[in-house]
């Protein structure tokens, strides 16, 4: 049986204090492609391009968009995980981009990532107990018979037995494993955690109960959260603002309740349009994209997203639209105010 996701906060509002805890400013991440005798680099792959946000303490932030639209990349990104090619990523007002390795290893610590994939993410030859208390030893916390006592709360808390942590991987469930993930990332009391699409690779019938397991903790220990996801329902139950991105840039940041209701971004409207609705009473025009997300190796000239736009005119091709304000908190990436 099926457990739907539940809201008990309904769409929240930013913090009452305001205070930023993550800021993005112009972040980039290019891959380069290399070829020839000397291998020089002939090309880009612009994954992340120009991408800039905000995120308030305490705050639920989703971030969506269709594969290849850089939403991985830029997670991983501010984590430095893998290295951005530029921009800033401001932690507490530090720039961490610029920290060596010793000094991001205290970051390390406030920030963390439930990734995609469970299996892939535990290594096999571990029991639970090392996989959990891994970085508890890096980060010299819980010393003794008091690491034994952490990592049994911890499987408890995300639905687990402490007798679990004698056990390997492959003994569990695919929704066990990512309990087991969600477990590592909380076993160093992180403040700000970057959740990568922790759902996708799960069973339908399980994914709710994971979805219902981190919204909890995340109420119950004031995490700050970054979500990513393609699944448009996944996100409006569980975030408090959300971002879109298509093709390395965002188009369009809005509240949860704002960005469902009141999409001002073609790009949004059409995702939307494809979100299945559980009533089958209630029709919904669906909006078809004309062919796949262009090559970030080449991306369409102006507005990246024109290619596809329903909306499209000559000036699409010529402007980059700018991230801008159309309503207090609503910003869209489209030189058109005349459609949505």
């Amino acid at each position: 049986m099926t457990t739907a996701p539940h809201n008990k906060t309904g769409n929240r509002a930013m913090p009452a204090t305001g205070e930023t805890l993550l800021e993005v400013n112009n972040l980039q991440k290019y891959f380069p492609i290399r070829g020839g005798l000397l291998s020089r680099v002939v090309a880009n792959v612009k994954a992340v391009n120009d991408v800039s946000f905000k995120v308030g303490r305490g705050e639920v932030v989703g971030l969506v968009g269709e594969s290849g639209s850089g939403k991985t990349t830029a997670g991983r990104s501010i984590l430095r995980l893998i290295e951005p090619s530029g921009g800033q990523v401001l932690f507490n007002g530090t720039d961490i981009t610029k920290l060596g390795k010793s000094q991001m290893r205290d970051y390390r610590r406030e920030m963390q990532i439930i990734f995609q994939d469970p299996f892939a993410s535990l290594n096999p030859r571990m029991t639970v107990a090392d996989i959990i208390g891994e970085a508890l030893q890096i980060h010299n916390l819980y010393p003794g018979k008091d690491r034994v006592d952490r990592i049994s709360q911890l499987l408890e808390r995300v639905g687990l037995r402490p007798e679990h942590m004698r056990r390997y991987p492959h003994e569990f469930s695919g929704g066990q494993r990512q309990r087991i993930g969600i477990a590592r990332a909380l076993a160093v009391d992180p403040s700000f955690v970057v959740a990568d699409e922790p759902v996708s690779a799960l069973d339908v019938s399980i994914q709710a109960q994971v979805v219902n397991l981190i919204q909890d903790l995340q109420e119950e220990l004031g995490l700050t959260m970054l979500f990513i996801a393609h699944d448009l329902a996944v996100v409006e139950y569980i975030c408090d603002r959300v971002i879109v991105m298509y093709l390395g840039r965002v188009m369009e940041i809005a509240t949860s309740r704002e960005l469902y209701t009141n999409p001002k971004h073609p790009y949004t409207e059409a995702l939307l349009s494809a979100a299945p609705i559980p009533d089958p009473a209630i029709k919904r025009k669906r909006i078809i994209l004309e062919g796949d997300i262009p090559s970030p190796i080449n991306p369409p000239s102006g507005c990246v997203f024109r290619t596809r736009c329903r909306y499209a005119i000559p000036d699409c091709a010529n402007i980059v639209p700018e991230l801008r304000e159309v309503s207090p908190g609503h910003f869209k990436a489209c030189i058109r105010d005349d459609v949505l």
